[in-house]
């Protein structure tokens, strides 16, 4: 349990944290005001991101499974 945990905060921040900025840059582009729209984003989105992660975790590991004992070699 605590692998699985310690997986989705960093997976969950790394993509919650990346995906932030770029939505941010596409929306608003580069300005001023850009880090404070990007962090205030950023924290909105991290802990949804790793509640969502942590759900459906076990499905993704399962369907992940069931696809590539599926694909020929």
């Amino acid at each position: 349990m605590r692998h699985r945990v310690i997986s989705t905060a960093l997976m969950s921040f790394f993509l919650s944290f990346l995906m932030s900025c770029w939505v941010t840059l596409i929306n608003l582009g580069w300005s001023d005001a850009f880090l404070g729209q990007w962090m205030s984003a950023f924290r909105l989105a991290w802990p949804a991101a790793a509640a969502i992660a942590f759900c459906f975790g076990p499905f993704v590991q399962n369907a992940t499974t069931y696809i590539t004992q599926r694909i020929p070699r």
